[in-house]
């Protein structure tokens, strides 16, 4: 079948699903054509070929059962309320020691103003971070509920939805900053807790104190023991807030470019597909390293990108494919090939094989837009004789 704009060749007898389905031991689409274009008018009356092709988009988003770009609910925050319990008052004796216990007092006195400062400036970030984080999930929904539907591509709409949710999110960021700014301060006062209780407990040894001192030394040091106590598990709580709200920032940040990467062909894709490629499945690799090519003659290509025309609308079905398969291989790599044409001399072929790389360039990027880790796909490019035009092939290892 073929129709003006997208027209997906199914390679292999076993296809039974339109679009990208595929099942383990089946080939796999091959893409081609261009992004449509038209006025108001063709998007209320579509064309009947039109008609088909949003078809074939409605049935795979259906069969991507809900597989929207929903932000990940934040982690949770503390809740703990950090107050310091106080000092008790005691009376001066005029000895050294009971000079020295009037100091130490004066110095948890103020190391627990110091927790109490720091325990509100606590929850006033909680309160921002749970502003902003209702903000930018109430931003992204609609903007997910504008593209489920369908919408025009870079719908200048959703482009400012686009670049409010990323505002928001990074509000939550610099709030997490000053967090992680607080959490230093707290650590300040974690070392000066420990200075006193070493001090109370040093002035026990200290000749020329009456039984006065010592009763209120004990109480000091109990108290001290206490309020150290206190600002370790401020410390504590804090910590674990920057440490889950910066894994969840950064999870965010790559939703956002699986989202811009929607709204550019106004269409929705799915989660990002680093939540299903997991990372950490991938024994001896890292974000950082791409996978070394392999020769892939002989081997049948996972999708088949013809470039024939301007502007191919590929993104849906690519991101479809790979998603099912990292649903069945966590852990697979993919090798991304630019083919060029072989014949039309040495001159046609050079030209054809730098069109195929940006091609290939441009996949790349998409796939890392939505999610999938730069060390899943080896890029490498050849040519064909059988090719007649540009091409960009994606196997699965």
């Amino acid at each position: 079948m073929a129709f003006r704009g997208v027209r997906i060749f199914l390679v292999g007898a076993l296809l039974a699903l339109p679009a990208c389905s595929f099942t383990e031991d089946s080939l796999w689409p091959s893409l081609t054509g261009e992004d449509p274009k038209g006025g108001s008018q063709q998007a209320a009356k579509p064309t009947q070929a039109q008609g088909q092709a949003q078809a074939v988009a409605g049935r795979t988003s259906a069969q991507s059962s809900g597989s929207v770009i929903v932000a990940q609910n934040p982690p949770p925050l503390g809740t703990s309320n950090f107050t310091p319990a106080g000092v008790t008052p005691g009376q001066a004796t005029g000895t050294f020691v009971g000079k020295k216990v009037q100091e130490l007092r004066k110095e948890l006195t103020r190391l627990q103003g110091s927790i109490s400062n720091h325990n509100g400036q606590l929850q006033g970030l909680r309160g921002k971070i749970v502003a902003n984080s209702q903000r930018y999930h109430g931003t992204i929904a609609a903007v997910n509920a504008r593209l489920q539907v369908g919408t025009t591509p870079g719908n200048p709409i959703l482009v400012q939805q686009f670049n409010s949710a990323q505002a928001d999110l990074d509000r939550i960021a610099a709030d997490i900053t000053e967090m992680n700014a607080l959490a230093a301060r707290v650590s300040n006062n974690s070392t000066m807790s420990s200075f006193l209780s070493e001090s109370s407990k040093a002035s026990f040894a200290v000749s020329g104190a009456v039984d006065e001192d010592h009763r209120q030394l004990a109480i000091l040091e109990d108290e001290v023991e206490r309020t150290d106590v206190l600002i370790g598990r401020l410390l504590k709580e804090v910590s674990d807030d920057v440490r889950r709200q910066t894994n969840y920032v950064a999870t965010e940040r790559s939703n956002l470019n699986l989202v811009s990467a929607a709204i550019r062909t106004g269409e929705i894709f799915g989660g990002s597909l680093v939540s299903k490629a997991l990372v950490s499945a991938t024994s001896g690799q890292n974000g950082n390293i791409a996978a070394r090519p392999m020769d892939t003659s002989g081997k049948r290509a996972l999708v088949v990108i013809r470039f024939d025309r301007t502007k191919v609308p590929y993104q849906q079905a690519l991101y479809h494919a790979v998603s099912r398969v990292l649903e069945r291989r966590p852990a697979a790599v993919f090798d991304l090939v630019a083919v060029a044409p072989a014949s039309g001399g040495k001159a046609r072929v050079a030209l054809n094989s730098n069109k195929s790389r940006r091609h290939a360039e441009e996949v790349l990027r998409a796939l890392i837009e939505m999610g999938l880790p730069p060390a899943r796909v080896a890029v490498s490019a050849k040519t064909m004789n059988s090719a007649k035009t540009n091409e960009v092939h994606v196997y699965l290892r």
